[in-house]
């Protein structure tokens, strides 16, 4: 399925097998790829075209079909799946200060890299992880970009034991249960009126749930916002306490409005999250494989990526988009 200029449905296009995988390269036989709201931010043109058609979706799980030479540690048949983050340059200043999610020449799965809305797709070995055998491959695959930028935020949120978290879809419905079984008490703020994401939030160890525009019972000691509304973030600031954090989890986010400085004097701080690193994927992986994530997934088929799309715009479901490839 593939994007060939922003705004345009995807397009369904028949291609001859991929080439032989380069030096450090994998070919992967796709078994499913999740649908993320960056793959929506890139189709609507709110994140640059790459300038080239594109096939979105970083959210890869499948087997190893090929190797190419030089990839060590990996093997035809093992199950893996591919994040976000496809590449980094490995040398600039950032990338050897450990933080190549901010790599100035890093390139992105889905985006300036074929993804995995394809029945295969090729991928630099490096990038690629194992995943925990107690996931089957739909309930995997939206472990590797809502919960890896899901886990990022929460890490950067610090020792917060009363938890806000704004936006309640696929990252959220994840980082909520790592928190409950941290012992961190979670507050979900969905959109107002959504009583089934607000359900879905309590069934997955939310001490509390209600709309976006109702105020936390108690102030909270963090807030994660997940959702891609500005006006959110002076909604959180007001909800934290004192010395408290508001982390954007987006890539995109619409602008965020004047607000008084009041609301973010006492210290508070107000941060984003970009992007992910390798060492980011192989914690969460780690967590993952210890708590029993139930993972809310939505299945739709792979020609049916333009409709799973439009639903995630309209947020006609909770939890996870996934394309199944046949």
């Amino acid at each position: 399925m593939v994007l060939d200029a922003p705004g345009r449905p995807l397009q369904q296009v028949w291609r001859a097998a991929l080439p032989a995988p380069a030096p450090g390269q994998v070919r992967i036989a796709v078994a499913c790829c999740g649908v993320c709201r960056t793959d929506l931010h890139i189709v609507d043109g709110e994140l640059a075209f790459p300038g080239h058609p594109v096939v979105p979706g970083h959210e890869i799980v499948g087997r190893i079909a090929a190797t190419g030479p030089g990839v060590q540690g990996l093997a035809v048949g093992d199950r893996v799946g591919v994040p976000w983050l496809g590449w980094t340059c490995g040398a600039c200043e950032q990338c050897l200060a450990g933080r190549e999610n901010l790599c100035p020449d890093a390139r992105f799965t889905g985006w300036q890299i074929d993804g995995g809305y394809a029945t295969q797709a090729l991928a630099d070995a490096r990038y690629v992880f194992r995943l925990p055998d107690r996931y089957g491959d739909a309930e995997a695959a939206p472990l590797l970009c809502a919960g890896l930028i899901g886990w990022r935020a929460y890490a950067m949120a610090g020792p917060a034991p009363r938890l806000g978290i704004y936006g309640f879809g696929a990252a959220a419905h994840l980082i909520a249960q790592v928190a409950a079984a941290d012992g961190r008490e979670v507050h979900a703020f969905t959109r107002p009126g959504d009583a089934a994401a607000q359900a879905l939030a309590r069934t997955l160890g939310a001490r509390w749930a209600g709309g976006s525009d109702e105020p936390p019972s108690l102030p909270l000691d963090a807030a994660l916002i997940f959702a891609p509304v500005g006006a959110l973030v002076p909604a959180a600031l007001r909800a934290v306490r004192p010395g408290g954090t508001v982390v954007c989890a987006g890539i995109h986010m619409s602008d965020i409005p004047s607000f008084p400085y009041s609301i973010l004097w006492g210290e508070r701080r107000l941060v984003s999250v970009a992007n992910l690193t390798r060492a980011d994927g192989e914690a969460f992986l780690r967590r993952a494989a210890e708590v029993p994530l139930q993972v809310s997934v939505v299945p739709y088929a792979l020609a049916d990526a333009n409709r799973a799309l439009d639903d995630l715009r309209a947020g006609r479901f909770g939890g996870a988009a996934v394309l199944a490839v046949d």
